[in-house]
């Protein structure tokens, strides 16, 4: 309903969650057992999307969510979801280093820095790899005004951006749009099952064929 309603009123943008039910403020069981796993969720997301699109009627760009912490993982369901899919949305994953980055400025501040932290350093300037690009876009007088909470997102988003253009380029990908979803291989017969993306041994084999028929 949502696709197809999104679509009719021409929406600019859809987020489809395949995370658990509820919130953290929720029952454990609603918590682990409800709602659909992300995968299978959006396997299901696009194969509408197609449905409609195939009819010729206007598709809204798509937005996966549901439990995505690693470039990898955002590739990936670029990829499924392609050409629909045009962002990744992170939730946890993002608060976390928020929370560190929190944290840290409490313990510098209480000359408290757990070994865990203190052996990438013992100032700012160590600890946060991304202190300088920072530094260099807002000015070093700015930076004193910064939480550290907002340079761990900063560092985090960077190791998501650049982790997903090396990806990207190793696929030969430069830009989201020339994702398709035969960047992907199905590790499962369940999977291909799922996803409609061919399974290991199945995938191109049609060209593998050709190459020893020529």
């Amino acid at each position: 309903m949502a696709i197809k309603w999104g679509s009719k009123a021409k929406i600019d943008l859809l987020t489809i969650d395949g995370a658990s039910g509820g919130t953290r403020m929720s029952p454990w069981r609603m918590m682990e057992e409800w709602g659909m796993p992300s995968l299978y969720l959006h396997a299901a997301a696009y194969e509408f999307c197609k449905k409609l699109a195939d009819r010729g009627e206007r598709v809204p760009d798509i937005a996966f969510a549901g439990g995505f912490s690693s470039e990898d993982g955002v590739f990936k369901a670029l990829a499924l979801g392609a050409p629909f899919t045009k962002a990744v949305c992170m939730g946890r994953a993002l608060m976390i280093p928020g929370m560190v980055g929190k944290n840290i400025a409490k313990w510098i501040e209480e000359d408290d820095l757990p070994k865990t932290v203190h052996e990438y350093g013992t100032t700012i300037e160590e600890i946060f790899v991304c202190y300088e690009e920072v530094a260099n876009i807002v000015g070093k007088d700015e930076m004193k005004k910064i939480p550290l909470g907002a340079l761990g997102i900063y560092s985090y988003s960077q190791k998501i951006k650049i982790g997903l253009q090396q990806l990207m380029a190793g696929a030969r990908c430069f830009d989201i749009a020339s994702i398709t979803r035969r960047e992907l291989m199905s590790l499962t017969e369940e999977c291909a099952k799922v996803t409609g993306i061919p399974y290991l041994m199945d995938a191109y084999r049609q060209e593998a064929e050709a190459i020893l028929q020529g």
